[in-house]
């Protein structure tokens, strides 16, 4: 292993001297506080890690360019492109001959409906290509899961953090000190 390759790895380094300092604030203080401080920095570490997981070099954000999002809606002209298609057909056959032939009606419109579609979104072309000049095939996009999944857990490790916060002032009250041996020192005496 080169020195480029290590170095190539920095951002695991930050990961790992995060979650060893969050460990060793966990394991090392016998403060209350100072232990959920630990866990978050740990935490923070683990978001650190999933979140740079998901982002691939070169690519973008997991968002559909506005050029082809329009494309794609009909111009958004807010014009009602339903009507008169296969679907108010076969909803038409089902009243006339009941819920067993209306789906024998819809298989013989489905490739209709598709092609139709098709035609009116795509102007005939195979691609978003042709009409909008971006290449919607092959655009690289970041793994939007890392993130995603870590938003949830941020959210989870703000409602454990002030839980524990709140269990943390319950015991100072009931105790006067929220340092752990001397809590300790006080349930062995009573």
């Amino acid at each position: 292993m080169n020195w480029e390759s290590v170095i190539g790895l920095y951002n695991y380094w930050v990961v790992v001297v995060l979650m060893m300092t969050g460990f060793y604030m966990v394991i090392a203080r016998k403060n209350l506080i100072k232990s959920i401080l630990g866990l978050n920095i740990f935490q923070t570490s683990v978001f650190l890690l999933y979140i740079t997981m998901g982002k691939i070099n070169g690519a973008t954000a997991p968002i559909v360019p506005a050029e082809i999002a329009a494309a794609a809606s009909h111009g958004g002209h807010g014009e009602d492109h339903a009507a008169g298609h296969a679907v108010d057909e076969v909803a038409g056959h089902a009243s006339e001959h009941g819920v067993a032939g209306a789906g024998e009606h819809a298989d013989e419109h489905a490739g209709s409906v598709i092609s139709e579609i098709t035609d009116h979104v795509l102007g005939g072309s195979t691609s978003y290509t042709d009409m909008t000049g971006i290449d919607a095939e092959h655009i690289v996009y970041s793994n939007p899961l890392p993130s995603v999944l870590m938003l949830t857990a941020i959210v989870v490790g703000i409602a454990t953090t002030a839980l524990a916060l709140a269990l943390i002032v319950r015991v100072r009250e009931d105790y006067g000190t929220i340092e752990e041996d001397e809590i300790m020192e006080l349930d062995r005496a009573s």
